[in-house]
């Protein structure tokens, strides 16, 4: 796999578990009655967590392996049991309404000051496990073991990803407002869930793959890499 391949895969699986635009109407729940000022610096708060949580895991998740003797392939197919089970919440559920009162009195309350209250309560549960779930932590491990060979490159393009994947989200939370006005229930459910469908896709393939490195000849070579170059 190029570098290139490695960053759109990385980018494309954390997006989705990530999932910003389907997180939309919670984070518009969350913010409900806030000045535009407090609620961009909500969202600059949640992206600026995320990526130093993701970050975190993607510097010390493969040593975190190696100490407690789990194999990759053995994570990769966790991982990938996990990601098709939060994939099947978003094909199934409905989450638009847990955070429906999440209104407080603001009043008279400064941006700053708005912004880390609503981030205290924000942390758990929306940027953790919402956001940040063990889909997404098991992600980061996988890639970072997945860009080890490049060396540093592997290492920039790691932490370029889940830096360009949190910019993203802060960008959409800063559109939210527009977002759910354009996209309106209906569309924000359809995004919702082919965001899940992406994601049980991916998991399949995590699973594959991890069988696939942990026995000989039972998962096919082009089912494990189904787009691989050929000379």
């Amino acid at each position: 796999m190029t570098e290139a391949k490695l960053a759109v895969n990385f980018f494309v699986a954390l997006f989705a578990l990530i999932d910003p635009i389907g997180n939309v109407p919670l984070f518009a729940a969350a913010t409900l009655g806030a000045a535009a000022a407090g609620r961009r610096m909500v969202a600059v708060y949640i992206g600026l967590f995320v990526a130093a949580f993701l970050i975190f895991f993607y510097f010390t998740g493969v040593g975190l392996l190696a100490f407690f003797g789990i194999s990759m392939p053995a994570f990769r197919i966790a991982g990938g049991v996990i990601l098709f089970i939060l994939g099947l919440d978003m094909l199934r559920d409905d989450f638009t309404t847990m955070f429906a009162d999440a209104a407080e009195g603001i009043e008279g309350q400064s941006a700053r000051v708005y912004a880390q209250k609503r981030f205290e309560r924000l942390i758990v549960p929306f940027a953790m496990p919402l956001l940040i779930g063990p889909g997404a932590i098991s992600t980061v491990i996988i890639y970072a073991a997945e860009a080890k060979p490049f060396g540093w490159a592997g290492v920039g393009l790691g932490v370029a990803v889940i830096s360009a994947v949190s910019l993203v989200m802060v960008a959409v939370f800063w559109a939210s407002p527009l977002i759910s006005k354009m996209l309106g229930r209906i569309g924000m459910s359809i995004v919702v869930r082919v965001l899940g469908l992406i994601l049980c896709a991916l998991a399949v393939q995590f699973v594959l793959i991890g069988v696939g490195d942990a026995t000989r000849g039972l998962v096919r070579q082009d089912a494990k890499a189904p787009y691989a170059e050929t000379k």
